[in-house]
Order: structure tokens, then sequence, then C-alpha cells
């Protein structure tokens, strides 16, 4: 849990506005980055596992569609840019980040 919570840490330097699995009746301010677990890699050696990587799907939802938290997430290590939609009118960044 303490490394989850680093990444909470880590991604309020960006905006305040942090939601781990929020449920459907949370109100949201924006910008907002909405995180969740996605899955893990496992890289084998000698058939055992020697490295556990969990990967997070992580949405940066803006009015703003140059927001520039897009970039600075987009610099994060191990993250990469999923998908773009707009939905609400709202601009959703999705990105896999491995933490």
């Amino acid at each position: 849990m303490g490394q989850r919570l680093e990444l909470q840490a880590l991604l309020k330097t960006f905006t305040l506005n942090v939601y781990f699995q929020p449920p459907a009746n949370v109100e949201m301010k924006y910008p907002a980055i909405v995180y969740k677990r996605a899955r893990a890699d496992t890289q084998f050696a000698g058939n055992k596992p020697y490295r556990y990587t969990k990967r997070y799907q992580v949405t940066l939802i803006t009015e703003d569609p140059d927001d520039p938290i897009h970039d600075e997430l987009a610099s994060l290590p191990m993250c990469l840019h999923d998908r773009f939609f707009t939905a609400n009118d709202l601009n959703h960044d999705v990105f896999n980040l491995y933490f």
C-alpha cells in the first residue's frame, strides 16, 4: 500500500484533485487526475519471477485541451500515453504508468 501512496503524493504535485478509484457519486473538481490499478508485468529469470511492476491507468480530466499537466504526466518515467477522448465537454488523456 505504501507504493500506491507514493504515487498519490507524486500525482498531487501536478494537481491537488487526485482520486483513486472514485465511486460514481464523488463530485470532482477540475483539472483532476483519476487513477486505478490496471495490471502488472512480471519478468522471469531461471523460471522464477525476479521483477514485478504494477501498472496504473492514470486519466487526466481537464476543461482545457492544452493543459500543461498533460506534458508533465507524459514526461514521467515508464509512462505511456494511451488515448484521448472527450466526454461531457471535458478532455480526457489516458496514460499507462508503471510504478
